[in-house]
């Protein structure tokens, strides 16, 4: 019988741009939405949303005068074209994610998913790529009733897992996520990409891939 290696901390990965590479589906989700309403969005617009709940981003768009029901209707609407997109067209894990999903389990750390996306969303993705596998633990935005940057979506799954903050570290490709993380006691890692080509995380990379070896140790150990 094999030794079970002590688990070292906790990894709180966010979903959409960190692990999956949704950003394309999620535009042409939010763009053909708002089109039927005569509305439009930038891709700019769309850069500094992503990842934040539906609701933040029509208030941030149109105003906080916006209808409630709209706003439901609206938000409802863009998911349930995002999942016609992703079963039509697939989805990939971003580059590095497969392999640190496995390495770090096999070292022991535990891990879940914190991600802002409906649960919706987060079932299809599961579904489409066989998440399960990996992360046990899944939480949603909707479930504490807060959006990042509010810190309790990382603090709900670090409870969940049964780790304190200070032995988390939280990926994220956002800004919102990464401040989030900050306001939880937590260490941050930022993946760039097109949308967030700047991140004030504590370790920087380009793509998972980029991730040295001993990332999430050398993090935890500067805690």
């Amino acid at each position: 019988m094999g030794i079970v290696a002590e688990t070292t901390g906790g990894v709180l990965w966010d979903l959409d741009g960190t692990l999956i590479d949704s950003a394309g589906h999620h535009w042409v989700a939010w763009r053909e939405t708002l089109a039927t309403s005569g509305l439009s969005v930038t891709t700019a617009q769309f850069a500094q949303m992503f990842g934040k709940r539906n609701d933040e981003i029509l208030r941030e768009l149109f105003g906080d005068g916006v209808e409630p029901a709209w706003v439901e209707e609206v938000s409802e609407t863009k998911e349930e074209t995002y999942r016609l997109i992703l079963r039509r067209d697939g989805l990939d894990l971003l580059p590095g994610a497969e392999g640190w999903l496995v390495r770090l389990g096999e070292r022991g750390w535990k891990q879940a998913l914190a991600s802002s996306a409906p649960p919706k969303n987060i079932a299809a993705a599961f579904e489409a790529l066989r998440l399960e596998r990996f992360l046990g633990t899944v939480v949603s935005a909707d479930e504490v009733g807060h959006g990042k940057p509010d810190p309790a979506i990382f603090l709900e799954a670090a409870r969940r897992i049964c780790l304190p903050p200070g032995r988390c570290v939280v990926v994220e490709d956002a800004p919102a996520g990464i401040e989030g993380a900050r306001r939880a006691g937590m260490r941050s890692i930022g993946v760039l990409s097109d949308h967030h080509p700047q991140l004030d995380a504590d370790l920087v990379v380009p793509r998972l891939d980029a991730l040295p070896d001993d990332a999430f140790d050398a993090l935890l150990a500067r805690a």
